[in-house]
């Protein structure tokens, strides 16, 4: 679901850097304030499975496209918080050494991904685990594809309203909403159940450890 470079307008992603920033620097604090030798290990560990995840991508019509994440595991674990700075770096990595989503964009995409994705899994995890437990991992999996898929679409289709030439002629990202929605959002939703079935999974195996 990473948006590319070039796909949104300085009036999207300028605010948005700031927005990061704020929640970058809370985030550096958490971390340090959690960190220690059992909490290190497992974050290199998930850190580097998000990143394997996140960069087998197929891609979709009008340019974004679509991976498993492991934002779902990484809440359940961390917490939103320490999930958007991984997710963040993540990002950061792979637009400077594989290309894939971009500098510019690197906010939008990890507030969608990393902060809206970690607190909608985390939130659907709290509500069904206390009964379901395993409900509720598969909930935060699927959680975590599909919200950030939708706030990914709305960014996009909010484009051409956003910037444009005199004429309405787009000077971004060309399609709106009727088009994002459907287009971002269905391929996400299927693989949102593999998702969820991978949370499940890992975070299982991970606590009879």
């Amino acid at each position: 679901m990473h948006i590319p470079d070039g796909f949104l307008s300085p009036q999207t992603y300028l605010p948005a850097y700031a927005l990061a920033a704020g929640g970058w620097v809370y985030a550096a604090r958490e971390l340090r304030r959690r960190v220690d030798e059992t909490l290190l290990p497992r974050l290199a560990v998930l850190t580097a499975l998000a990143f394997v995840l996140m960069t087998v991508m197929l891609p979709l019509p009008g340019g974004t496209s679509v991976h498993a994440s492991g934002i779902g595991i990484l809440a359940v674990i961390f917490g939103p918080w320490l999930t958007f700075a991984v997710v963040s770096l993540v990002l950061l990595l792979q637009a400077l050494v594989l290309g894939a989503g971009g500098i510019t964009v690197l906010p939008v995409n990890a507030l969608a991904m990393g902060l809206g994705g970690s607190v909608a899994a985390c939130l659907g995890y709290r509500l069904l685990a206390p009964r379901w437990e395993r409900a509720g991992l598969f909930a935060a999996g699927w959680l975590a594809a599909v919200v950030p898929a939708a706030l990914v679409a709305v960014v996009l289709g909010l484009q051409p309203a956003i910037a444009h030439r005199s004429d309405g002629q787009p000077l971004f990202f060309p399609f709106g909403l009727s088009v994002t929605l459907p287009a971002v959002l269905i391929p996400h939703a299927i693989l949102g159940l593999g998702e969820g079935l991978l949370t499940v999974l890992v975070v299982s195996f991970l606590r009879r450890r």
